[in-house]
């Protein structure tokens, strides 16, 4: 069985960081200051001894760069409407309620960022390519 995968978002702001066994399950998964990055994911990384793949899109250099300082090999994946693909997933995951209900998923935004939904997406992407 192949190793974990811990899929990074990164941004300017915040960075979406997730987890996931090698069979798709998420382990963890959360959306962090960039400053906290490399602490973030350094932790999850070594605790599971996980491969680490990145979205190649904002900020992906400076981000692969301080994660390869602090040691870490780091893969760039196209994130490639990805964005799409986290906020349909959001709403899979938290069904719209109320008069939500009645709206167009693809209208409706999710009410809080999904970053971490980002790096679901591209961790899963990544284990059924490989």
């Amino acid at each position: 069985m192949s190793a974990p995968v811990l899929a990074i978002d990164p941004g300017r702001e915040k960075c979406g960081i997730a987890l996931l066994a090698a069979d798709g399950v998420i382990l963890y998964r959360a959306v962090v200051p960039t400053a906290a990055l490399a602490d973030t994911a350094a932790q999850q990384a070594s605790a599971a001894g996980a491969r680490i793949i990145m979205g190649d899109g904002t900020t992906s250099a400076a981000a692969k760069a301080r994660m390869e300082r602090a040691g870490y090999a780091v893969v760039l994946v196209d994130e490639y409407r990805t964005t799409d693909a986290a906020r349909r997933l959001y709403w899979e995951m938290y069904p719209p309620r109320g008069w939500r209900r009645f709206v167009p998923r693809g209208m409706l935004v999710p009410p809080v960022p999904v970053d971490d939904l980002v790096a679901v997406i591209l961790a899963r992407q990544f284990l059924a390519a490989s």
